[in-house]
């Protein structure tokens, strides 16, 4: 698939060290993302890294109440971006700031929306962690918000809470529009 500078974005999702093996809340094989991801911000000029910044208290933390380990806290190494990612080019979007508002997808709460329709972006290609959470919802909020999304479809991998959660939301996003491709075979 052939990139158009002016037009596309890639989206990079919460590729941070607590998602990925070793993580808090590690991802099977989630860092098997990063050379994809890599190899794809060669081809575009619009670059966004999203980020889960959690204070330590946060709501979806098991201790007040929510489903999760705590992960991801603000400054912390967990917080950080892993480190073979490649992040010089890219705007960081950080979700989940504050302490009683969970934020899955990238455009909840922030100004992802209003910076890619700033710089005239009409598609939206998506990878990183975790499929089945805020990949999905952020692909979803992308195209509820008009842009064309392309699903990095070797460029993701999910949590899976329930056996099939990940391929269940591959096809949720397919479903609504859009497009499965693969991260390596970008031109």
């Amino acid at each position: 698939m052939k990139i158009d500078l002016d037009t596309d974005a890639l989206i990079m999702v919460d590729v941070q060290n607590d998602f990925c093996p070793g993580g808090a809340l590690a991802v099977r094989e989630g860092d098997q993302v990063v050379k994809l991801l890599n190899h794809a911000q060669k081809l575009f000029r619009h670059i966004f890294a999203t980020r889960d910044w959690h204070p330590e208290d946060h709501s979806s933390f098991m201790g007040r109440g929510g489903p999760w380990p705590p992960h991801c806290i603000q400054n912390t190494y967990g917080a950080k971006f892993h480190p073979d990612l490649e992040i010089s080019r890219a705007w960081v979007i950080s979700k989940a700031t504050e302490r009683d508002k969970d934020a899955y997808s990238g455009f909840q709460e922030t100004d992802l929306e209003a910076r890619l329709k700033r710089e005239g972006i009409k598609r939206v290609f998506v990878g990183g962690l975790a499929t089945d959470y805020c990949v999905r919802d952020t692909a979803l909020d992308a195209l509820a918000a008009g842009f064309e999304v392309v699903l990095l479809d070797d460029a993701v991998r999910g949590v899976d809470v329930k056996p099939g959660d990940s391929k269940k939301a591959v096809d949720d996003v397919k479903s609504k529009g859009a497009i499965l491709e693969k991260a390596s075979s970008l031109e």
